[in-house]
């Protein structure tokens, strides 16, 4: 058993992303992992007696198996409280909680690549795009009423976390960003932190550039 956490990734999972990102911004070493989606490397019966869904990313740490990426980043704050990201108040850290869920429950399942290849070649790009612009009309809403330098105040938040994966996405897709001013002017900002640039997937190992 490693004694680091061992995270099993993708580079441009945005999934994975996010869990790079809060290893970086709270230093935490780990060994990486590499599952290759395009080769189908997620569906093989070894990776699926890890994590039953056949989806990345998997974490494993302290001897214990711990899947989907919003349970992962949850644990890691619980774990590493040195540097949170999330506040200190409960109602706040709802709204820090409720902006997360927009991306990780209304954007980012409608426009992954299980649900992508399941639209077709045709219409992945057209589902893609529609899904995303959907949600930012919502999350644009929201942030202009909850941030300032960031998503949430002037401090990195897990809101944080999920945005830029979700913004890279939605550029990935040709949404039209300067429908979106306040999403593109949080995203990058963030991408000249280094714990996100350390996280990029242009920055992992496996990148396929």
């Amino acid at each position: 058993m490693s004694s680091k956490p061992v995270l099993y990734t993708y580079w441009r999972s945005s999934a994975s992303w996010r869990v790079r990102i809060v290893l970086a911004l709270k230093n935490v070493e780990y060994e990486s992992k590499f599952v290759n989606l395009l080769k189908g490397e997620q569906t093989t019966d070894e990776y699926k007696a890890l994590n039953p869904g056949g989806v990345i990313p998997t974490l494993e740490i302290d001897g214990k198996t711990i899947i989907q990426s919003p349970a992962i980043i949850e644990l890691l704050e619980e774990l590493y409280p040195e540097t949170p990201l999330l506040p200190k108040d409960p109602y706040e850290r709802a709204v820090v909680r409720g902006i997360v869920n927009t991306v990780t429950c209304d954007i980012h399942p409608v426009q992954n690549l299980r649900v992508l290849n399941y639209a077709g070649s045709e219409r992945k790009a057209e589902w893609a795009k529609h899904f995303i612009t959907l949600g930012f009309e919502a999350l644009e809403k929201v942030l202009a009423t909850t941030s300032g330098t960031y998503s949430y105040g002037d401090s990195v938040t897990l809101a944080d976390v999920v945005l830029v994966p979700q913004a890279f996405n939605a550029v990935r897709w040709g949404v039209d960003m300067s429908r979106f001013p306040i999403i593109s002017r949080i995203s990058a900002s963030l991408g000249e932190l280094e714990a996100f640039k350390a996280a990029h997937p242009d920055n992992q190992q496996d990148a396929q550039l």
